[in-house]
């Protein structure tokens, strides 16, 4: 079957064209690099200063993007995309900070994530970052398999019993819980404390999932290997697929200090390998869960063409559809309305703590290719459609 993506009325059935209108002019706005720019610069230094601007954040790119402060604030959020057939991952966005006070607050706040994922059916799947338990430098020098002192073996010691505390919470509670990809100079020391907890957790089912990041040149490889070692071993595997989000940073990292890219030589070499990452996954689906993070048509319609191919139902829970909140609502809720099952990143936290999430996302609509045009574009679609049948 084709999934018709281009299908606005289904799209944006939940907005009202108030609200349409008001993202046109945020997509407007962020397909400008120099308003991105000039915006992030600005209110970087409002906040240091600690100028009122929450409000105007709040009013536009934060609502757009985010679900709300608190757990309770997403609540509304959570039902209007789950009457549409869409559900949500709580995903507490607060970066940036790297003391063990925030990693602790952490911690607390994604069982609390947990919790209400128990509680709620709309909920079917939670997630942390790495970055949000461990010191990003107290990772790289694990990583660097560099020695540390006793007062870093103390560090990374109350990291792991966050990390594996967090994940042995969600598992006790029956619910999957995903841990999100890093830069690749601190991956291989995540990829090996997630692949040691799905040895523990996952002999009956995935609940522990790592993310794998396209752009890298490696992943198909590992994918392999990783599946390889559970079929020997007797664990499931879960795995979430993106393309990657820290293509830049690893081009200048690399050239700065000599060693070859990690990064994929071109878009298209990173599309063939995330589609062919569809087609072992949805080959081994026995034993690989599948959660598929895409904003790419091409590839969610490959993953629809692989189920309809291997006769994997639409509602089959080891196969998940993801989007980020506030965009491509023209994939998710298309898919949602075919019977798929289709999950919205849902971020939320305060303001002042979501910020850097909030300005990767105004680069990302900036930087990639196609991707705010396509909103803009899609959203002046259904204006139109809804004047038409209005006259």
């Amino acid at each position: 079957m084709k999934v018709d993506f281009s299908n606005t009325r289904i799209a944006f059935l939940s907005k009202s064209s108030q609200e349409l209108h008001q993202a046109h002019f945020l997509f407007k706005t962020l397909a400008s690099p120099a308003m991105v720019n000039t915006g992030k610069s600005l209110t970087k230094f409002a906040l240091r200063l600690g100028l009122p601007i929450k409000g105007v954040i709040k009013s536009t790119v934060y609502r757009q993007f985010v679900g709300g402060e608190s757990i309770e604030e997403c609540k509304p959020a959570i039902q209007k995309l789950a009457e549409r057939h869409v559900r949500a991952i709580l995903d507490y966005s607060a970066e940036g900070k790297e003391n063990e006070a925030h990693f602790d607050k952490t911690a607390r706040i994604t069982k609390m994530t947990i919790d209400e994922a128990t509680r709620n059916p709309g909920i079917p799947l939670t997630v942390f970052k790495p970055t949000g338990m461990f010191r990003f430098g107290l990772l790289e020098k694990v990583n660097a398999k560099a020695h540390l002192s006793e007062k870093e073996s103390d560090e990374w010691r109350r990291g792991l019993d966050r990390f594996n505390g967090v994940i042995q919470y969600a598992v006790e509670r029956s619910i999957p819980i995903m841990v999100d990809a890093e830069e690749t100079w601190i991956q291989d020391v995540i990829d090996e404390l997630v692949e040691d907890q799905m040895r523990i957790h996952n002999r009956e089912k995935a609940l522990v999932f790592n993310t794998l990041q396209f752009y890298r040149w490696d992943r198909l490889d590992y994918l392999k290997d990783l599946a390889e070692r559970a079929r020997t071993e007797g664990f499931k595997v879960g795995i979430k697929i993106v393309r990657g989000a820290y293509m830049e940073k690893e081009n200048e990292r690399a050239e700065d200090m000599g060693y070859p890219t990690p990064i994929q030589p071109d878009k298209e070499s990173a599309d063939r390998d995330y589609n062919d990452a569809l087609r072992f996954i949805t080959d081994n689906i026995d034993l690989i869960t599948l959660v598929s993070g895409t904003h790419n048509e091409n590839s969610n319609q490959v993953l629809v063409d692989l189920m309809n191919e291997k006769g994997i139902d639409k509602n089959d829970e080891r196969v998940w559809f993801a989007q980020l909140y506030g965009m491509s609502d023209h994939i998710s809720f298309n898919l949602a309305h075919h019977g798929f099952n289709v999950v919205k990143y849902l971020p939320f936290g305060p303001v002042e703590d979501v910020m850097p999430y909030l300005f990767r996302r105004a680069e990302e609509n900036t930087s990639v290719a196609g991707q705010t045009g396509r909103e803009l574009s899609l959203i002046e679609k259904e204006l139109r459609r809804r004047k038409t049948d209005n006259d």
